[in-house]
């Protein structure tokens, strides 16, 4: 392989070090940018009511169904129902703003390991304020 040999006063072609790290840097911040743009929020706002089932054993209950309804509603009659999961929690989407939500548990039909029938020791309001998360628990008894 030969290189071509420079002599004197012939100009040297150099890349301006300015320009080279433009060139490399450019992808870092587009890349930063469309990050960011994908971390912004679509849709509606919303809060979230999260919360565990408790068994008589203080241990988490799978497959309670855990109904909500605004306390406002004149009917007694739930807006939304979730099911506790395996690890007894459940969570629920509801609209942004402050808002009073009543948290109940269908128990027709649970019982016991002992065949004992279960009931909610009471119903759990629980309070919105905004577009935020709020954690609570139901908690049954013999």
């Amino acid at each position: 392989m030969t290189s071509p040999k420079l002599r004197k006063g012939q100009p040297v072609a150099r890349f301006p070090l300015g320009l080279l790290l433009i060139v490399l840097l450019l992808p870092v911040f587009t890349a930063h940018q469309a990050l960011l743009a994908a971390s912004k929020p679509k849709g509606k706002p919303y809060a979230l009511i999260a919360g565990t089932v408790w068994g008589p054993d203080d241990h988490p209950v799978y497959g309670i169904p855990v109904k909500i309804r605004r306390a406002t509603d004149k009917a007694k009659k739930a807006r939304w129902q979730v099911v506790s999961d395996h690890m007894g929690e459940f969570a629920q989407r509801v609209p942004a703003g402050e808002a009073d939500y009543i948290l109940s548990a269908d128990l027709k039909g649970v019982k016991t390991a002992d065949g004992q029938p279960v009931r909610l020791v009471q119903e759990v309001t629980v309070h919105i304020y905004n577009d935020e998360r709020e954690d609570s628990g139901l908690h049954l008894t013999k």
